[in-house]
């Protein structure tokens, strides 16, 4: 019977799948031998075959290797032998070089499954076959929510559950905790979805404690990436896994073009921040190449923290929010912002002059709005605001849709004013207050605007300053930002 392998990010449900399948198979009476193992190393996987066969063949208990092969050879079918139908699964595959030698052998009586999170070609051929598990459908997300809060007692209104399953990702894992984070805390949907929305609050404070788990979890969704980005890491080549991704996570889960992810500042940043916990320490002070940086996108794929399609080069990258989140979440406040500046830098190094790809500039316009939400206080942080933020307005302006170019531009300079008057303030979040991760701030008092009067427009760039307030009449919105006239002399 062929193999198969279900593959997918951490928290789709691999192992539950994987777990249902084998308890219909047991309770339908189809296999007569079942065994589970847990295949996070090779010497788990010798483990756990050396049981089977001290269980099922007496085998000697003091010598693994030896039970192994014992275990391994009478799953081979033979002639002239009772046929014994069997299902072995290894859950939670790390290394798909941990089962060289030790896959079960092909057998029209037996059956193999193996639940991981890696992807790699070694995973296939010789009888098996890769199965992508993927998020849940809008639909099924809904019903899952809806369906668990009901074993609760606890309803919602339709709208409202449709839109935590939208928040969440649609991610399985994801859905099941905060199940069960709104039942522990008797919280309403829309209660929840503002605390989530929060972006001073990190991933962990919004799910159930380790205690407080569901269906028997271990870990909370905020974790369950992190072993992965580990392993990623040691993959070649070795270290750039990490800031890769810390990269990523700060730009659209829906597609990052590849020119950005290999633009000089994004490979400037991933040679400065290679982690040195990975076992290849050949080249590590070299400068990282666009070559390299690929390859770093390649390792995250296997490990299914990313999607990584070089077909699509507009939309080459997809990261999960929630995973995007996790990595924010793990960063320092000055290291968010650094990292936040070096993706508005690649982002303005990667667009072009000339926009000829209208696909392509959409796609940065998106980006850089993703950016915004997740860091805007950090291109904020330089004397000025981050030029990515005048190129994208700019963008929308050739690409003919005028009244967002207008309603950026005015949401540009509204901010800039703020952050030119504030102070910052140790006090709750309120309507005069904007939240940041630097903390609350209020608008300060400041002196009164320059009376400013209209001109002729053939001197109004010759003779003007840049003021940081709504255009009006007697303001002029440019690609640059606002401008308004000033007195000169004759």
């Amino acid at each position: 019977m062929l193999s198969q392998v279900l593959t997918g990010t951490g928290g789709v449900g691999k192992t539950q799948l994987a777990a249902d399948y084998a308890r219909t198979a047991w309770d339908s009476g189809s296999v007569d031998v079942l065994v589970w193992i847990s295949a996070s190393s090779r010497s788990a996987i010798t483990n756990g075959y050396a049981q089977a066969g001290v269980e099922v063949l007496g085998a000697d208990p003091t010598d693994t290797e030896k039970a192994t092969r014992e275990f391994l050879a009478w799953l081979e079918p033979k002639t002239g032998t009772k046929p014994c139908r069997w299902l072995v699964v290894l859950d939670d595959l790390a290394d798909p070089a941990d089962l060289r030698g030790l896959w079960p052998p092909a057998s029209p009586r037996g059956r193999t499954l193996v639940t991981t999170r890696r992807r790699d070609a070694a995973l296939t051929g010789a009888g098996r076959r890769l199965v992508h598990v993927g998020l849940f459908m809008p639909w099924e997300a809904a019903a899952y929510l809806t369906e668990v809060l009901a074993a609760h007692d606890h309803t919602e209104p339709a709208e409202q559950i449709n839109a935590l399953a939208a928040d969440l990702g649609h991610l399985p894992l994801a859905l099941a905790q905060a199940a069960a984070y709104l039942v522990d805390a008797e919280l309403a949907c829309a209660d929840y979805r503002e605390l989530f929305a929060d972006r001073m609050r990190k991933l962990a404070d919004l799910l159930p404690e380790s205690s407080s788990l569901p269906d028997d979890q271990a870990v909370t969704v905020a974790a369950t990436w992190s072993l992965s980005i580990e392993r990623a890491d040691q993959l070649r080549p070795a270290g750039l896994a990490r800031p890769m991704i810390q990269l990523a996570a700060m730009l659209d889960p829906n597609g990052i073009p590849a020119t950005v992810l290999t633009s000089h500042p994004a490979l400037a940043h991933v040679t400065e921040h290679r982690t040195s916990n990975g076992t290849d320490s050949t080249h590590q002070a070299a400068p990282v190449s666009a070559e390299d940086a690929v390859r770093a996108l390649r390792a995250l794929h296997r490990l299914s923290l990313i999607d990584h399609s070089p077909p699509t080069p507009h939309q080459a990258v997809r990261v999960h929010q929630l995973i995007q989140r996790a990595t924010r979440d793990a960063l320092t406040p000055d290291q968010h912002d650094r990292v936040a500046l070096t993706a508005a830098d690649a982002l303005s190094a990667a667009w072009p002059d000339v926009e000829r790809d209208t696909g392509l500039a959409r796609t940065l316009r998106a980006n850089v709005t993703a950016l915004t939400h997740t860091a805007e206080d950090a291109l904020y942080l330089r004397s000025a605001p981050h030029r990515v933020l005048f190129r994208a307005g700019r963008s929308l302006g050739q690409a003919g849709q005028v009244t967002d170019a207008i309603a950026h531009f005015d949401r540009l300079t509204e901010a800039s004013g703020v952050r030119r008057g504030t102070r910052q303030v140790p006090r709750p979040r309120s309507k005069s207050c904007w939240p940041t991760r630097r903390g609350c701030w209020a608008p300060t008092p400041r002196t009164p605007w320059p009376s400013v009067t209209s001109s002729p427009g053939g001197g109004v760039r010759r003779g003007t300053r840049r003021v940081p307030r709504p255009r009006g009449r007697t303001c002029w919105l440019t690609g640059y930002g606002c401008w308004a006239p000033t007195t000169r002399t004759h």
